[in-house]
């Protein structure tokens, strides 16, 4: 039998894969993916922020990110505007912000679906213990 941290591990995947899965598959009915629509929130939540401040939010490379920025521009969903210096801003279009919005819909839908074996006791103790663990790793 293998160790509890590796049970654990393997847990915290199995629900991540769940979930990734079913927020690809509700997504899609908005014409996003889940990497373009995180990337919309990012770019929601910090306007203006460089492409390595979006990667690390991310959680991309800052090659994987600027390919990503380049799709989004194309789809008219972002801009790229010159910061100080050699800094590219990103900032989302009106046509982005209808995207993110309807994205945030549907992760709300589908993250119900995922977590509704948890009481709300249940979701907030997770919440708690998950973060202590990002702030360890931080």
């Amino acid at each position: 039998m293998r160790s509890d941290l590796q049970q654990l591990g393997r847990a915290v995947k199995q629900v991540q894969y769940r979930q990734h899965r079913a927020l690809e598959g509700g997504l899609s009915a908005v014409g996003a993916t889940l990497a373009q629509w995180d990337a919309l929130r990012a770019i929601s939540r910090s306007p203006g922020a460089s492409a390595r401040e979006l990667a690390a939010a991310t959680f991309q490379t800052e090659q994987a990110f600027g390919a990503l920025a380049g799709r989004l521009v194309a789809q008219g969903w972002i801009e790229r505007r010159p910061g100080r210096g050699r800094r590219i801003e990103h900032h989302l279009t009106s046509s982005g912000e209808r995207v993110l919005e309807a994205g945030h819909k549907v992760a709300d839908e589908v993250l119900a679906r995922c977590y509704t074996a948890l009481t709300d006791a249940d979701r907030a103790t997770l919440l708690a213990l998950l973060q202590r663990l990002i702030v360890e790793d931080a």
